[in-house]
C-alpha cells in the first residue's frame, strides 16, 4: 500500500492544481512525449502530439458550428477515435460532452437529451434508429452530425442529419478551470429518471492518479480495454494513459472469443474487466491463448471471490478489486499484493468512508449499513446532479456522498459489498433503472401495473424480472410484451423474466414491496425469454 501512496504523490505532483484540466494535460504531455503513441481505436492511432492537435482542430469545428463554452454536446458513439475527437474538442473549447449509452432509446433517451439541453447531437450512424421515437418538439437540439455509414437520410422532426465535419482550423484552448464541467454522465435512476452526474475536469485527473497508483502503472505499460467509452471506466483509461505517458488501446466491444487475441495483438500489459466477464471467460474451454499475452493485472471490480484464484491460475492475470462510482472516485482499494478476494479493499489515501444506519449513525464493524464517502480533494468527486437540486441535496447531505450501497466494514479496515439499498438492477456491467423499465411496461395499453426487480444470475450479477398485472378484460402474451419493450428500452434492460400476477405485494399506502418479489424470485409460473417458454396469453 505504501508503494501506491508513493505513486499517488508522484502522479498528483505532475500537475499543479490550476493545471488539472484536460487542455493543460494535453499541452504538457504533447510537449513531453511528442510522437509516442497515446491512444488507438480501430485502425487509427494517435500520438500525444496528434491528440493535442485533434483537440484544437475539432474545437475549431465546434466553434464554427456555434457551440460555445458551457454548451452541452450529446454523443452516441462506440469505441471509435471520433468519440475521443469530440470529447477532447469539447474540453478544449470549454463545452461539455454528454456521452450517452448507445443502447439508449425511447423515454430514457428523450429524458437525457431533454434534461441536458444539448444543442448538438453527434451519433454514430449505426445508432440513428434510436432517434425514431423521440419528440423533437421537446428538445433543444438544432443540429445532428452522423459518424460513418451511408448517405441515407436521418431526420429528427425538421432536423436533417449531416455527416460530421472534419477537424477545422485549430484554435487556442479556452481558459478552462479545474472545477469547470468536462462531462455529464447519466447514471440510471432508481426511484426516478436517470440523473446527469456533473464531472469537473479535475475529477478525471484524480481518477487517473488513483487508478494508476493502485495498478502501479509504469512507462512501458500498454492499457487495453473493451469497456465502452460512454462509461467512467473506459474514460478513466484514457486519462490514466495521458497522465502516465503510456498508451491506451480500445477494442470495439467485449467478446469472450476475441478477448485473449485482442490482448495479444495489442501487446497489452494491463486490462479492464467487470464482474460478469470473468465467469464468462472461465466458462470457455482452456486455450493456449489464455497465457500467450503479456498482461499482468486487470482492474476487475465485483468479481466473486471464488473466481480469483482460478482465473489467475489459468491466465496469469491478477484481478484487482476496488470501489468507486460515477459520482466519486477510486475510494476503496489496495494494491494486488494486499488484495483480499471478495473484498473491495480499505479506504485509499485522500478519502474517508463510513458505514451508517438509516439515521446516518455509524454502525459497528461487521454490521451492514450504507456506505457514505468523502474526499479530501473537493474536485475529486462530481459536483452535483444536473438540474436536480433535490437529488443533489439528498445524495450529498452533510458533505458525505450517500452511495446507496449496503456494505460491511471488517475490523481489519477492509470493506465487503453486501447489496444495494436502492432499487437498482445491474446486468452485464450496466446499471438499470427499475423505474424506467416500469414506465415502458406501463405504457402498454394492456398493462395495469408492473414492478421490475433483480433476480440473481449465474454470472454473479442480476437478471431483470418484471411482475405484471393485466387490465381486466385485456389479453396479453409475454412475447408480445417483450416485443413492445425492445424498441423502447436498452437491450440489457429488456426483462428476461416475466410473470403475470393478479396483485402485487404492497404496503398500506400502496407502495409495492419489491423485497417480497425479490425473495420470491423465479417460480414455476415465470416465463423465461431465454428459453422462449411461451404460454397462452393472459387475460
Amino acid at each position: 500500500m505504501e508503494a501506491a501512496q508513493s505513486l499517488r504523490t508522484k502522479w498528483s505532483n505532475l500537475f499543479a492544481p490550476a493545471e488539472r484540466t484536460l487542455p493543460a494535460m494535453l499541452k504538457r504531455q504533447a510537449e513531453r512525449y511528442g510522437q509516442r503513441p497515446l491512444v488507438s481505436a480501430g485502425d487509427t492511432t494517435w500520438s500525444y502530439a496528434d491528440a493535442h492537435a485533434a483537440a484544437a482542430q475539432f474545437a475549431g469545428t465546434l466553434r464554427g458550428a456555434g457551440v460555445t463554452a458551457g454548451d452541452r454536446v450529446a454523443v452516441m458513439c462506440s469505441n471509435r477515435i471520433e468519440f475521443l475527437q469530440i470529447a477532447l474538442g469539447c474540453a478544449w473549447l470549454g463545452a461539455v460532452a454528454v456521452p450517452i449509452n448507445t443502447a439508449s432509446r425511447g423515454p430514457q433517451l428523450q429524458h437525457i437529451l431533454s434534461n441536458c439541453g444539448a444543442r448538438l447531437l453527434v451519433s454514430e450512424s449505426a445508432y440513428a434508429e434510436n432517434l425514431t421515437l423521440l419528440d423533437s418538439d421537446e428538445l433543444t437540439i438544432n443540429a445532428i452530425w452522423l459518424i460513418g455509414g451511408d448517405e441515407a437520410e436521418v431526420r429528427l422532426g425538421r432536423i436533417v442529419a449531416i455527416a460530421m465535419p472534419p477537424g477545422g482550423e485549430p484554435i487556442e484552448a479556452a481558459a478552462v478551470e479545474p472545477n469547470d464541467l468536462a462531462l455529464i454522465l447519466y447514471t440510471s435512476g432508481t426511484t426516478g429518471p436517470s440523473k446527469g452526474v456533473c464531472c469537473p475536469h479535475a475529477q478525471y485527473f484524480w481518477w487517473a492518479v488513483n487508478t494508476a497508483s493502485l495498478l502501479q502503472l509504469g512507462a512501458v505499460d500498454v492499457l487495453c480495454t473493451s469497456l465502452p467509452l460512454f462509461h467512467t471506466n473506459a474514460l478513466n483509461t484514457f486519462y490514466q494513459a495521458l497522465l502516465t505517458g503510456t498508451c491506451a488501446r480500445y477494442q470495439k466491444r467485449f467478446s469472450a472469443s476475441g478477448f485473449y487475441p485482442s490482448l495479444i495483438h495489442s501487446r497489452a500489459t494491463v486490462t479492464y474487466l467487470l464482474g460478469a466477464m470473468v465467469p464468462i471467460l472461465l466458462s470457455r474451454p482452456i486455450s493456449p491463448e489464455e497465457t500467450a499475452h503479456q498482461v499482468r493485472i486487470a482492474l476487475a471490480p465485483g468479481v466473486p471471490a471464488q473466481f480469483h484464484a482460478e482465473f489467475t491460475r489459468r491466465t496469469g492475470i491478477h484481478l484487482l478489486d476496488g470501489w468507486g462510482s460515477t459520482e466519486t472516485n477510486f475510494v476503496l482499494g489496495t494494491t494486488i499484493e494486499q488484495q483480499k478476494p471478495g473484498l473491495m479493499g480499505p479506504v485509499f489515501e485522500g478519502f474517508a468512508a463510513r458505514v451508517v444506519d438509516d439515521q446516518d449513525r455509524d454502525v459497528s464493524d461487521d454490521i451492514p449499513g450504507e456506505l457514505i464517502v468523502r474526499t479530501d480533494e473537493p474536485l475529486a468527486f462530481a459536483s452535483e446532479y444536473f438540474r436536480a437540486p433535490d437529488k443533489t441535496a439528498e445524495a450529498w447531505r452533510d458533505n458525505w456522498f450517500h452511495t446507496g450501497d449496503r456494505v460491511v466494514r471488517q475490523p481489519d479496515g477492509y470493506f465487503r459489498f453486501v447489496d444495494r439499498l436502492k432499487d437498482a438492477i445491474r446486468r452485464r456491467g450496466e446499471n438499470i433503472s427499475s423505474f424506467e423499465v416500469e414506465q415502458v411496461l406501463l405504457s402498454h395499453p394492456a398493462v395495469a401495473n408492473a414492478a421490475a426487480f433483480p433476480v440473481r444470475s449465474t454470472l454473479a450479477e442480476d437478471e431483470v424480472m418484471a411482475a405484471v398485472i393485466v387490465h381486466p378484460g385485456r389479453k396479453l402474451a409475454e412475447a408480445e410484451l417483450i416485443e413492445f419493450c425492445e424498441p423502447r428500452l436498452p437491450y440489457f434492460a429488456v426483462p428476461r423474466y416475466l410473470e403475470f400476477m393478479t396483485d402485487l405485494p404492497s404496503t398500506e399506502s400502496g407502495k409495492v414491496q419489491k423485497y417480497k418479489l425479490r425473495e420470491r424470485g423465479v417460480t414455476a409460473k415465470t416465463w423465461d425469454r431465454a428459453t422462449q417458454s411461451g404460454r397462452p396469453a393472459r387475460s
